[in-house]
């Protein structure tokens, strides 16, 4: 029986650094709009949706790159946006950054500041939050670089996991949803913990530069969009979910973001896809019955995983050197 969504990425050109959130706001609206008279019931918008993306700004003093976070969700900017939810009855999701005043690991009550996203349904509440987990970059200034890439100065690593929720949207009574923002993208635990909460739904920001920046080793311009669809394909295949993953697109503080929002299929397929470098809505009707091929075939967990094999995924972090084979004549 089919169980269709229509869904909405709202992919965002760039938002300079002397704009302010109210801009940000403004063309959000009007994607919404446009979402809303296409008949879209969900719309995700990108990682860091209401500012330029800052992490590539230096801040000696952390505490001056706070200009850049939210205290509050909805805050007095962003609540025409939970506004519009409530005007079009239809659900969106916001990346931002978050300052929390909360304990962290040891108990200590302090300021945290994380790489977040909510979903809000059509009634303007928030159903989902989630906090980045793969953070990138580095955490101090590194002057050979052409560009910094701060996320690790600027965020912890996220405290919430990867939670899915079931919840109703558009004229479905409940539709199980999760988020990853940006780089989780390109881990496959990421993807997996979410497929085993039978998440039918990924959404998913992100801001990604259009040449590898830590001129590391020589990387193809187009190789950048190959990977970046590459794994949000695969999550999708292998576990069994659609995806909507939306980008920052353009020249933004004089850096190229490449765009190229995607949504996916559980066949892995992309169903659509922007083509510009500016605001640009693209829109899917996802029939969520398709889950359920790969969910009790190939990829049927519960007849097929094997955890027992897999104890290296959590027990270890770094790459390690195999055992040495050598021949018996050596000996």
């Amino acid at each position: 029986m089919a169980r269709i969504i229509t869904v909405a990425a709202a992919q965002l050109g760039p938002i300079q650094q002397a704009e302010p959130r109210a801009v940000a706001v403004e063309r959000m609206l009007r994607l919404m709009e446009r979402a809303h008279r296409r008949g879209a019931e969900l719309v995700v918008f990108p990682e860091l949706a209401l500012t330029t993306f800052f992490p590539r700004h230096y801040h000696d003093d952390i505490g001056e790159a706070d200009r850049w976070f939210e205290t509050a969700m909805p805050s007095n900017e962003t609540a025409p946006l939970f506004d519009a939810a409530r005007r079009y009855g239809i659900g969106f999701h916001l990346g931002y950054a978050e300052i929390a005043e909360e304990p962290d690991a040891t108990g200590k009550l302090r300021r945290r500041r994380f790489n977040t996203a909510v979903l809000v349904s059509p009634e303007g509440e928030i159903v989902l939050k989630y906090r980045k987990v793969h953070l990138p970059g580095h955490a101090e200034y590194l002057p050979e670089r052409k560009v910094q890439h701060l996320e690790k100065r600027y965020f912890e690593v996220g405290n919430l996991g990867f939670p899915v929720v079931r919840a109703p949207v558009g004229g479905l009574p409940g539709v199980n949803m999760g988020m990853m923002i940006c780089n989780d993208r390109r881990w496959p635990e990421a993807w997996r913990v979410l497929g085993l909460q039978k998440v039918e739904l990924v959404m998913l920001g992100y801001n990604t530069p259009s040449t590898n920046q830590e001129a590391g080793g020589f990387e193809a311009h187009h190789l950048r969009v190959f990977h970046s669809h590459l794994s949000i394909q695969a999550g999708c295949y292998q576990n069994a979910c659609f995806a909507v993953a939306t980008a920052k697109a353009g020249t933004e503080d004089g850096h190229e973001l490449f765009g190229h929002s995607i949504i996916v299929n559980p066949q892995g397929e992309i169903v659509a896809q922007a083509t510009s470098w500016d605001d640009e809505l693209i829109t899917a009707d996802c029939d969520l019955a398709m889950c359920t091929l790969g969910r009790t075939t190939i990829f049927a967990f519960e007849k097929h995983r094997r955890p027992e094999a897999y104890r290296r995924i959590t027990e270890q972090v770094g790459a390690v050197d195999p055992p040495e084979w050598r021949p018996q004549a050596a000996e």
